[in-house]
């Protein structure tokens, strides 16, 4: 992990951030802007990982650093943005990914657990947003990408402590970007909400679950959300939501949220477990990594989808009206034949 002297304008790549970025979708996300020629700063706390996911950007096309920190902690996260300027130059987009989790009923987990959970997942978010924005508001220009969650809309049970961060973060990310307009600022804000994904966490967060943590059916492998949050960097959309069922549960807490309480307390939990029981050894990185290059791939690739028919409809809005009015002009057509054919007898 040695550092070069070096600035984003001697090579003219995009400068970008990535908090997380060592497994899941942070690596994901690496791999992703990697391929567009980006020079990336990468923050996690495993080193090992680091290492391998600075290798995989190199030979990806792009070029990068490790920039090993705890998001939980601000001065971690301002060095590691003053670092990855003095390698690269200013800061283009960061993004914010990191998270960690307790899977267990709320009155399961300890005060310290929850607090842990919600400084890496919320706070590491804030602290994250204000190392870019001391940087990029100076500069009137920038973009920042907050990672969300279809439950940052609807929370479920089991996941109390990754909910409620979800939710700070939208909240958090709102009050800002009033801020901003207020600024006049050219500095851009963008939230992409995720569906359920094939990622590490189910494999290390920390649960008091029986049986062995899982996503919420439909799965989708992190590529989905990568590609939706390259796609968020680089236009002007307040949202991106990423699957069906983020859709779905997004309009369903708006229409329906105490049906949608009764059928998750019903169902919720049986619906986050698989058929296995869980190791009493089992290793969780709540308090520190767990050990090994997991990749972006947690284990269900085979229940897992790498297409999302919702991104591409939310990245194209031309061609979604289009179609939406075409749909709509074959339905006329179609009565209009129907009620010609009732009366002429046909």
């Amino acid at each position: 992990m040695n550092e070069t002297s070096g600035t984003g304008a001697d090579h003219g790549r995009e400068v970008v951030v990535v908090t997380g970025a060592s497994a899941g979708l942070g690596r994901a996300i690496a791999r992703e802007f990697a391929r567009r020629n980006a020079a990336l700063g990468l923050i996690a706390r495993d080193c090992g990982r680091l290492d391998e996911a600075v290798r995989e950007v190199k030979e990806l096309g792009g070029d990068a650093i490790a920039l090993p920190a705890d998001v939980a902690d601000a001065q971690a996260v301002e060095q590691a943005a003053a670092q990855a300027e003095r390698r690269f130059g200013p800061i283009d987009v960061w993004i914010n990914d990191a998270m960690t989790t307790v899977f267990a009923p709320v009155d399961e987990i300890k005060p310290e657990e929850f607090r842990r959970a919600t400084e890496v997942t919320y706070l590491g978010t804030v602290w994250g947003t204000m190392a870019a924005l001391r940087r990029m508001k100076p500069r009137n220009r920038g973009v920042i990408v907050q990672v969300g969650s279809a439950l940052a809309y609807r929370s479920i049970p089991l996941q109390a402590p990754y909910c409620g961060a979800k939710h700070a973060i939208m909240g958090f990310t709102d009050s800002l970007r009033c801020e901003l307009i207020h600024d006049r600022s050219r500095v851009r804000l963008t939230m992409v909400q995720m569906p359920a994904l094939n990622t590490p966490q189910f494999d290390w967060c920390r649960s008091r679950l029986p049986r062995h943590p899982q996503p919420v059916a439909p799965i989708y492998n992190p590529e989905i959300g990568a590609r939706a949050v390259y796609w968020a960097a680089h236009h002007r959309r307040r949202e991106v939501h990423v699957g069906i069922m983020t859709v779905a549960s997004i309009l369903g807490h708006k229409i329906i949220p105490g049906l949608l309480d009764h059928y998750l307390g019903r169902t919720g939990y049986d619906a986050q477990q698989t058929r296995h029981p869980v190791r009493p050894d089992r290793p969780d990185n709540l308090e520190r990594p767990v050990p090994g290059d997991f990749g972006a791939h947690g284990g269900f690739d085979r229940r897992s989808s790498s297409r999302s028919p919702e991104l591409w409809l939310s990245t194209h809005r031309a061609a979604s009206l289009a179609l939406s009015v075409a749909g709509i002009g074959m339905a006329v057509l179609g009565f209009r034949y129907l009620g010609r054919r009732r009366e002429f007898g046909d």
